[in-house]
């Protein structure tokens, strides 16, 4: 078998496809051998080989309201611009599962899900730079174009965003920049990519302006983590609201982003810090990464924002809901500080959802507003925090409580994350 060289191997392709062979069994033995050093070869040669051809993998594909079927799925080869990578890891988040559910206003069927992944680049487009193959990279549902007329990659006069519209019309529709798919079923029937992402699949495309490239150390696993949730949390208290220290803040929700909320606001120092949730067995890692107060609402037979106020004198001066609730929401507005408080909203409501409050809470000084992938711009930002992870800066490996193996491991992953005691489910391809 090592006696295959590239070559050889070409010319041995281009002779099975005119279809001239005689011999059929003999071509199933030859290919079964061929696949066989294939699964084996070097990575070099095999991204060599496969590069510029359709790939053939396995695929969690959502086929409608909670149903998802693990199918083998076409990938086909990047366009200009375009990136195509291997799927290393996948964390599983509350986004896929709202998806899933029908919730989700945008959300498309047939398609491939996953947003928080760990990958390496397989193959590259033309016109691609800064990436090449071998490269370890995250996907980010938030694009950085990085082009100098682009207002939000460099907002004026001091603003500060991360919401890059480049490839945000096709990238809500479940296409590539160009309008269409790269993935196919077993039938050649197209299916939709989700947030750009779509890493519930050994291998996606994404565009290169998705593509945040970490160190070639870092852990994928890891680096599945950043791709939403956690940087989300992270981002919201330090870009977002900006939480400085001796501040008090409120986490209304403890999964992942809310806990990521709370060590983000205790790295900035602040002073007390309420943890909010009705399941008390989040309280001991909300405890320890820096919760002084843990407080469930079940306690009590009022508003939770009365309790919340009455635990202080004003309120609090940064507000995070975590839930996508919009009561919560609203609570957790109406317990922020009187003349300052700011509260931000993280959690995704359901299609058709509306906040409300009454206008004096606005008037009386709080603000309100909200955060997507905590502000950070995802090519730029995203890799520091990797490095961080690496020096020892920033702890991460708590968040994940579950992990699985295949893609299959997706579907086991989904019933960890509704049993209540899932942070974050890790599976590896």
């Amino acid at each position: 078998m090592t006696s295959f060289g590239d070559t050889k191997l070409r010319n041995l392709g281009d002779y099975f496809a005119t279809g001239s062979v005689a011999d059929r069994p003999a071509l199933s033995s030859t290919m079964a051998a061929l696949r066989h050093f294939l699964a084996r070869a070097p990575a070099s040669f095999a991204r060599h080989f496969a590069a510029g051809q359709p790939i053939t993998c396995k695929a969690a594909v959502a086929r409608g309201v909670n149903d998802i079927r693990v199918e083998e799925v076409t990938v086909a080869p990047p366009g200009p611009r375009e990136v195509r990578l291997k799927v290393h890891s996948n964390a599983l988040c509350h986004t896929d599962i709202y998806t899933l559910s029908g919730q989700d206003p945008e959300g498309l069927f047939p398609s491939i899900l996953g947003h928080e992944a760990g990958t390496v680049v397989e193959s590259v487009g033309e016109g691609v730079t800064g990436l090449k193959p071998g490269d370890k990279v995250i996907p980010c549902y938030t694009p950085q174009c990085g082009e100098p007329d682009c207002i939000f990659c460099f907002p004026p006069r001091g603003k500060r965003t991360n919401l890059c519209p480049k490839i945000r019309g096709t990238q809500g529709s479940g296409v590539m920049p160009d309008g269409t798919s790269r993935f196919t079923d077993a039938e050649g029937k197209e299916i939709k990519h989700f947030m750009g992402c779509s890493t519930f699949s050994e291998y996606t495309v994404v565009a290169d302006i998705s593509c945040a490239k970490v160190s070639d150390t870092a852990p994928l696993d890891v680096c599945s983590l950043l791709g939403c949730g956690v940087s989300t949390g992270l981002g919201a208290a330090w870009n977002t609201l900006n939480v400085e220290g001796g501040s008090s803040v409120a986490v209304f929700g403890l999964g992942a982003v809310g806990l990521s909320v709370i060590q983000g606001a205790k790295m900035r120092g602040a002073a007390r810090i309420f943890a909010i949730d009705m399941n008390p067995k989040k309280f001991e890692m909300a405890k320890d990464l820096g919760a002084t107060d843990c407080v469930n609402p079940k306690d009590y037979d009022k508003p939770i924002q009365q309790v919340i106020v009455g635990m202080t004198k004003w309120g609090v001066d940064y507000t995070f809901d975590c839930t996508g609730n919009v009561e919560v929401m609203r609570a957790a507005l109406e317990c922020a500080h009187r003349g300052w408080g700011e509260s931000c909203v993280i959690g995704v409501a359901g299609a058709g959802k509306e906040i409300s409050t009454r206008p004096f809470q606005l008037v009386t000084g709080r603000k309100w507003t909200g955060t997507a992938f905590g502000g950070f711009k995802g090519r730029s930002e995203v890799p520091p925090l990797i490095d961080d992870y690496e020096a020892g800066r920033l702890k991460l490996d708590h968040y994940i409580t579950h992990r699985f193996q295949g893609v299959e491991g997706n579907l086991k992953a989904i019933e960890a994350l509704h049993s209540g005691d899932c942070l974050r489910a890790v599976v590896t391809y």
